[in-house]
């Protein structure tokens, strides 16, 4: 199977159109034109990563993380960095990471956070700025229920748990063929008057190539007419962290006891106790301080999440209980996401999670 299958499949997941400006994300090391024998998932790919994958015969590692995040100059094995890029370059391994691009997935990160923890009602908690477009186009009105469909099956018109969704208005279109043209209706030189139907449909913006494509190869007319326009609206599918209730309140030291179990971590550093139960819950995978505010805002009664400072724990501010439950337990399931997602996408191709626990921190 060529490694640009299979990359075609975990952008359909993590679209990385959505990644964050500052990230690292897709094919990082390798040829799209591979041809690949075993996947190995895992978290962050080391050099005990890099060897596993040699080992067992896997010749892609799909990594969550990113191992080259900035720029490189020089591969000379001076840094753990450049060490994992020459021995997999050496042994002809592709490296491809998702990292914020899944993070910014309805179905990635922090969708599997919150069901580890078995939340209902889960929306995203900040949903990102600039994702959405609106196409207009003019077709004539009995070639309109086809592009419809056309388009809707290419994505356009999917607005939250609806899809197929348009408006469309009726009027009359005009044009004249020129010299050379080809039209489908009407004649060279004379002006033609066509019952028309203007459609109007949302996407999502990672699907405009595949939508306008749709739109030409079935669209009637030689020319094509079309608008598309950014839009403002807050997108309900794309953004980062989650926000979703437990079926039943806690107690916060017995929701905090909940959380070790069901996220698999030791130790919990959280900020003080407000002595009312825990409900509304906030998440965010990683390194989430940046997001205190937003789910403040959304009423919750805790926010879990990572790598919060000292001075974090102020922003509680009597509000709320947040809770720091270590980076890399926030993100260790997302192994069994992706593990899962190119399982189900690849039935009878060998993908493997990575046995080898990447965390750097360790506790005493």
């Amino acid at each position: 199977m060529k490694l640009s299958q299979i990359t075609s499949e975990l952008e359909k997941l993590a679209p990385l159109t959505y990644a964050e400006d500052f990230d690292n994300v897709g094919l990082l090391v390798g040829d799209p034109n591979a041809e690949i024998l075993k996947v190995l998932v895992t978290l962050d790919t080391t050099e005990e990563v890099v060897k596993e994958a040699i080992e067992k015969g896997a010749n892609l590692i799909v990594s969550f993380h990113p191992i080259i995040f900035s720029g490189m100059k020089k591969i000379t094995g001076r840094n753990y960095v450049e060490r994992v890029v020459q021995l997999a370059i050496k042994n002809d391994i592709n490296i491809y990471a998702t990292h914020t691009a899944l993070d910014n997935s309805q179905f990635g990160v922090n969708h599997q956070i919150a069901q580890q923890l078995d939340l209902k009602n889960t929306e995203i908690l900040i949903p990102q700025n600039d994702t959405l477009r609106h196409l207009v186009t003019y077709v004539p009105t009995a070639d309109a229920a086809n592009l419809r469909k056309a388009l809707s099956e290419a994505g356009a018109g999917s607005i939250g748990k609806y899809d197929y969704c348009s408006f469309n208005l009726e009027g009359t279109g005009t044009f004249r063929p020129k010299e050379g043209a080809n039209p489908h209706i009407g004649e060279i030189g004379k002006i033609q008057y066509e019952p028309e139907t203007r459609i109007s449909v949302i996407f999502n913006k990672d699907l405009e190539g595949k939508i306008l494509s749709a739109l030409k190869k079935n669209h009637p007319y030689e020319e094509v007419a079309y608008e598309i326009f950014k839009l403002e609206n807050k997108n309900q599918t794309i953004g980062i962290g989650m926000v979703g209730e437990l079926e039943n309140e806690l107690e916060e030291k017995e929701f905090l006891k909940f959380v070790k179990e069901k996220m698999q971590t030791e130790m919990i550093r959280h900020s003080k106790f407000l002595n009312k139960k825990i409900k509304k819950v906030a998440v965010l995978g990683g390194s989430g301080s940046f997001a205190i505010a937003n789910a403040k805002r959304t009423g919750a009664d805790v926010y879990l999440t990572a790598d919060l400072k000292y001075h974090y724990f102020f922003q509680a501010e009597n509000e709320i209980l947040l809770a720091d439950i270590g980076h890399y337990e926030s993100e260790q399931f997302t192994k069994n996401l992706l593990t899962a997602y190119l399982s189900e996408k690849f039935p009878n191709f060998a993908v493997q999670k990575s046995e080898i626990n990447t965390n750097p921190v360790h506790y005493t």
